[in-house]
């Protein structure tokens, strides 16, 4: 447990900070499900349109700390073959 005062406000901090990551982490994650489920229904413009929305989320969520910034540069490179493999 936390002694001094300026423990305690860090304790705080935490748990605030952890709250706000994890819904960072969360949207993260449901942008990237929804390029994957335009992948798996074979609608091309689609896949692209969300590939597109989910770049910026993916570079952010690395800027932050979330997650490491190499894991989102090659999360985005990854869709990016797939979208790319996918027939016209």
């Amino acid at each position: 447990m936390a002694n001094t005062s300026s423990a305690k406000k860090a304790a705080r901090q935490m748990l605030r900070r952890t709250e706000v990551n994890k819904s960072r982490r969360s949207a993260m994650r449901s942008s990237v499900r929804s390029v994957e489920e335009a992948i798996k229904s074979g609608k091309k413009a689609d896949a692209v349109a969300a590939l597109k929305a989910v770049e910026p989320v993916l570079a952010r969520t690395g800027q932050k700390g979330i997650i490491h910034p190499k894991t989102a540069s090659r999360k985005v490179s990854r869709l990016t073959q797939r979208v790319k493999a996918m027939a016209d």
